[in-house]
């Protein structure tokens, strides 16, 4: 282990070297780490002691497990929840040492950190669960990072402040919420991907310019974000809302096959089956080959001639009925 501070009160160990730049200052850590206390149990994320480190933009559950002194069995742990959390430097409470070694960590990286009391829990502990003078041992590993500065200061503006940063600024930032959608979506976590969108839908919205360039160019960064949306919005079971966004997607760039498709989508959900397929056509002319399109156009074709065949059936009845009863 070498001296990140060079006072000994943390020691770090790489045990897989990442890559690229290490973590900025502001970035949000998409990260798993175990904890270990070199004397007796403790649940260290119990005590309040340092309001310096982590936080996340939007919080989620902490990956960790807590050790007996030389046992390979954690008496606590996170390590059962399915996705690594994000967490977002300087704001959640945590500690000081363990902000220090991450800052130190690149994209990728195991490493293990030894910390001294005084970048740990102190002299004092935490009692009942941490002793006075407690060393931890924190193992980590950086699996992603998203630097989220900039969303965090663009947010704090007034809306006049925010007219007025450059619209480069404003698409950066943009970039950023999508990702952290997109973070989410892959984890299934809908809800929380759909406002990521929508937070950053209200920011272009609301972003004032007279300069039809720069309108041009909002149009284009709200397409992909309510195509998303959409998407989102058909996972959490929501087709009139899919909808929705897949026609204000449509009023950007009304030949957008995906637009098309969520339409599709969304209608087939709603079992309007004419609309769904006239949409799936139009999207089909786009892509001919697409699996995707063809494979719910060839569903929603039986659905449809599914549901004449019962309308058809239900009106010869009706005329049956209606036929024996004037008889």
């Amino acid at each position: 282990m070498y001296d990140i501070l060079g006072d000994g009160g943390i020691l770090k160990e790489v045990v897989q070297p990442g890559e690229g730049p290490p973590v900025p200052q502001n970035a949000s850590v998409i990260s798993s780490y175990n904890a270990k206390k070199q004397s007796k149990t403790f649940i260290w994320d119990s005590c309040s002691i340092s309001q310096l480190v982590f936080s996340m933009l939007y919080p989620l559950p902490v990956y960790y497990s807590g050790y007996l002194e030389y046992s390979n069995q954690p008496f606590e742990s996170t390590s059962h929840l399915q996705y690594p959390p994000m967490m977002k430097l300087g704001r959640d409470v945590t500690l000081a040492g363990l902000e220090l070694g991450l800052l130190t960590m690149k994209k990728g990286e195991f490493s293990r950190f030894l910390l001294q009391p005084q970048y740990a829990y102190g002299e004092m502990g935490c009692p009942p669960f941490i002793p006075a003078a407690a060393a931890i041992l924190y193992e980590v590993h950086v699996l992603d990072y998203l630097d989220s500065g900039q969303v965090d200061e663009f947010i704090a503006m007034s809306s006049e402040e925010q007219s007025s940063v450059p619209l480069s600024t404003l698409v950066e930032v943009i970039n950023t919420l999508r990702s952290f959608g997109n973070r989410f979506f892959n984890q299934s976590r809908y809800d929380h991907a759909k406002d990521r969108y929508k937070q950053a839908i209200i920011l272009l919205r609301n972003w004032d310019s007279q300069n039809e360039p720069d309108k041009e160019k909002i149009q284009v960064a709200l397409l992909p974000l309510y195509m998303n949306l959409s998407l989102a919005e058909l996972r959490l079971e929501n087709p009139q809302k899919a909808l929705k966004y897949g026609k204000k997607a449509l009023e950007i760039d009304s030949a957008n096959t995906k637009a098309l498709f969520r339409c599709g989508q969304a209608y087939h959900e709603l079992q309007e089956f004419e609309s769904a397929q006239d949409c799936l056509i139009a999207a089909q002319s786009k892509k001919p080959f697409d699996s995707d399109i063809n494979n719910l156009l060839k569903k929603v074709a039986l659905a449809y001639k599914d549901g004449l065949d019962k309308e058809k059936d239900m009106y010869s009845k009706m005329f049956r009925e209606l036929r024996s009863s004037e008889q």
